[in-house]
C-alpha cells in the first residue's frame, strides 16, 4: 500500500531528527509535527520494520551505521553494518551497566559504537575513549566530559592508539571498561589485527576496576595477529545466542558471567567456577531502561552468584505488556525451577501467572502482586504514608503550611498497590497539616503516566503550565521516575522554586537531585534495590526447599531526605554496590 504524500514526510523528517541528534522522543516528535502520538508510534514501528531506526521504550534511537558521514568515518560505518542486529543487542545490555555520573572507558570498536545512541537519556558521564567516532556521538551530550586518549591517529580515521596514553591511564579510576576484539577462543583469548590496537586495549583493562568483553558470535573461533586479554582478565563475557552450549559452559568455568542477548530477552548465566548449580531460576525484569529496576537486576544476579546454589536466566520486560507474554514464553522454554516476575501491568501480570501456574512453576511477585504468587516488595501504603508525611513538614516549614494545589502522579495500569502509595501520600499529608476534612477535590490535580521520566514530560509539561503563574504545588509521586521528570519540566518553564516534590524508591537519580542546594526534592522512600537480590534469593531457595515460606516479604522503608541521603548512602560509596 502506497503511503500518503505526508506520511513520507513525516518519515523523512523522523529520520533526519534522529540522525541529527541520535535518539527522539515520541512526546516530542508529536508536538514538532502536530499530529498524535498514536501517529509516531505508528510511523516508528514502520521505521523500524524497515531497519532505518532502533526503536526503543518512549522513542528510537539512530541505527550506528545510518549516521551521516560527518558524524562516523566511512571505515567504522562499515563495520558497524556488519552482523548489525547482533551488536544492537548486545549494546542495548551493556548500557544498561551504565548510570548517570560514570566514569567508563569505550575502545574504539564498531560493536562499542552501538553503545552511544542507548546512552542518550544518561548524564555527566566521564568517557575515555581512543575512538573518534564514539567521542563525538557522547560529546553531543553538554554534561559529559569526552577524554580523548593521546596518540597517533590511526589511517582510517577512527582510533588513536600509541604510548602517550599509558601514563594518562594510570593517574585516573576506571570504573568499567568495554572492549570488543576482532577474535576470541577459548584456549587462547581475546585478539586482535592491529599490535598497537592491541596494546591499547590491555592497558584499557589494567586501569579498570571491571572489564566487559562485546563481541558478536562470529568473531567467537576467529584467530587474528595478536593476542590482548584472556578469559579471566573478563568480569562480563556478551555475545549473542548463536554461541554454542559448550562455549557458554567454558566460558562460565573460568569465573567470568556469560551474558547472551537477543532481540527482546537477555539470559544471564553466572560464573561456575568449576561448581555445580542446582536450580535454575528465570528473572523477567520491569525495565532495563530506570535506574531502579536496572539495580534490581544487578542486586539479584550479585546474591544468585553468592549462593552457590542459583543458576539466573534473565529477562527484559521492558515495561511492554505484549513483550512481558512473550519472555513468559521465552523462561517457560528454560526448564525452570522457579521464575521472578517484575511486571508492572496488572491485568496482563495475571495471564502470565497462568501461564506458569499451569507448568507448575512456582512463582515469585516483585512490587505488582499476581494471583497465585508469593508477593515480594514495597508495603505501599507505608511507604507512601511516610512521604506524605514528610512533605507536610517541608510545606510547613517553607510555605506555613499553605498551598495552591496537590499534584498527584499516579500510574493506574499498576494496579491496587501502587496506588495505596499514593493514598498514604494523600492521608500523611492531611494528617501531619492536621487538616480535618478530606483535601477538597478542586484542589487536587491527577496525572497519570507511564512508568518513565520521558513519558510523564508531555503530561506534566500541559499541567504546570496550565495553572495560574505563581501556584505553590506539592507534589506525590508512585515513583522517582514521576518525581525527577516533574522537576525536569518544572525547570525547563522556570517553575521549580514553587514546587516541593516527594519520590518512591529513593534511587540514585534521585539522590544525586538531594545533593544540589535549593533542590525542590524534599526526599523520597526508600525501597533499597540494592536489597532485592539477597532477600529474593533467600525466598526462592525456601520455596525451592520445601521451607516455610511466607505469602508476602516486605522491604523495609525509611525517608531519605538531602539531611541524611550521605548518611544512608555515602557519595563515595555510590558505586561499590555493583
Amino acid at each position: 500500500m502506497e503511503k500518503s504524500a505526508s506520511a513520507y514526510e513525516r518519515h523523512q523528517t523522523i529520520l533526519r531528527l534522529v540522525q541529527e541528534y541520535s535518539s527522539v522522543r515520541v512526546a516530542q516528535l508529536a508536538e514538532y509535527l502536530n499530529v498524535s502520538e498514536s501517529t509516531i508510534r505508528n510511523d516508528l514501528e514502520e521505521l523500524g520494520e524497515q531497519g532505518q531506526l532502533v526503536r526503543i521504550r518512549g522513542g528510537a534511537v539512530a541505527k550506528v551505521g545510518h549516521a551521516p558521514s560527518n558524524q562516523i568515518s566511512s571505515y567504522l560505518a562499515q563495520k558497524a553494518l556488519e552482523n548489525a542486529s547482533e551488536k544492537e543487542w548486545i549494546a542495548r545490555w551493556a548500557a544498561g551497566m551504565i548510570e548517570d555520573g560514570d566514569v567508563i572507558m569505550f575502545d574504539a570498536s564498531s560493536t562499542v559504537l552501538h553503545i552511544a545512541p542507548f546512552l542518550a537519556d544518561r548524564r555527566n558521564l566521564t568517557v575515555f575513549t581512543n575512538g573518534i567516532d564514539v567521542a563525538r556521538l557522547l560529546a553531543k551530550e553538554p554534561s559529559n566530559t569526552i577524554i580523548i586518549l593521546g596518540g597517533i591517529l590511526r589511517p582510517n580515521g577512527n582510533s588513536i592508539t600509541g604510548s602517550i596514553s599509558e601514563q594518562l591511564l594510570q593517574d585516573y579510576r576506571i570504573q568499567t571498561a568495554f572492549v570488543s576484539c576482532s577474535g576470541f577462543t577459548t584456549e587462547m583469548g581475546f585478539f586482535e589485527m592491529d599490535l598497537q590496537e592491541a596494546k591499547m586495549k590491555t592497558l584499557m583493562l589494567q586501569a579498570a576496576q571491571k572489564r566487559i568483553a562485546l563481541l558478536d558470535s562470529s568473531k567467537i573461533g576467529q584467530v587474528s595477529l595478536t593476542r590482548f586479554a584472556s578469559l579471566e582478565d573478563m568480569h562480563y563475557f556478551i555475545t549473542d545466542e548463536k554461541i554454542s552450549r559448550e562455549t557458554i559452559e567454558y566460558v562460565r568455568s573460568t569465573n567470568t558471567h556469560v551474558v547472551i542477548c537477543s532481540e527482546q530477552t537477555t539470559r544471564s548465566y553466572m560464573s561456575t567456577n568449576g561448581e555445580r548449580r542446582y536450580f535454575r531460576v528465570g528473572f523477567a525484569n520491569l525495565t532495563e531502561n530506570t535506574p531502579f529496576s536496572r539495580d534490581v537486576r544487578r542486586s539479584l544476579e550479585k546474591a544468585a552468584e553468592a549462593t552457590k546454589q542459583i543458576e539466573l536466566i534473565v529477562a527484559d520486560n521492558q515495561l511492554d505488556p505484549q513483550i512481558a507474554l512473550h519472555v513468559a514464553d521465552e523462561l517457560l522454554a528454560q526448564d525452570l525451577d522457579l521464575v521472578i516476575e517484575y511486571q508492572i501491568d496488572e491485568s496482563i501480570g495475571n495471564l502470565i501467572a497462568h501461564k506458569f501456574q499451569q507448568a507448575r512453576i512456582p512463582m515469585i511477585a516483585v512490587d505488582i502482586p499476581m494471583v497465585g504468587a508469593r508477593y515480594f516488595g514495597v508495603n505501599n501504603y507505608v511507604a507512601g504514608q511516610i512521604a506524605g508525611v514528610e512533605l507536610a513538614k517541608a510545606i510547613q516549614t517553607r510555605w506555613q503550611g499553605q498551598f495552591d494545589f496537590l499534584i498527584a502522579v499516579e500510574q493506574k495500569r499498576a494496579g491496587q498497590l501502587p496506588a495505596l502509595r499514593i493514598k498514604g501520600q494523600l492521608d500523611g499529608v492531611q494528617t501531619a497539616l492536621n487538616i480535618s476534612d478530606i483535601l477538597a477535590p478542586e484542589k487536587i490535580i491527577w496525572v497519570d503516566s507511564d512508568n518513565t521520566s520521558e513519558g510523564l514530560y508531555p503530561v506534566m509539561d500541559k499541567t504546570l503550565r496550565g495553572l495560574p503563574s505563581g501556584s505553590r504545588c506539592a507534589v506525590i509521586c508512585f515513583n522517582d521516575d514521576a518525581a525527577i521528570g516533574t522537576l525536569r519540566v518544572a525547570s525547563d518553564i522556570g517553575c521549580e522554586g514553587n514546587l516541593l516534590i516527594v519520590g518512591q524508591g529513593a534511587d540514585r537519580r534521585i539522590r544525586a537531585e538531594m545533593r544540589k542546594a535549593q533542590s525542590s526534592i524534599i526526599g523520597s522512600t526508600a525501597f533499597r534495590p540494592e536489597d532485592y537480590g539477597p532477600a529474593l534469593t533467600r525466598l526462592a531457595l525456601d520455596i525451592l526447599e520445601g521451607n516455610e515460606a511466607p505469602l508476602a516479604t516486605y522491604t523495609e522503608h525509611f525517608f531519605v531526605s538531602p539531611a541524611n541521603v550521605d548518611e544512608y548512602y555515602p557519595a563515595e560509596l555510590e558505586d561499590a554496590a555493583f
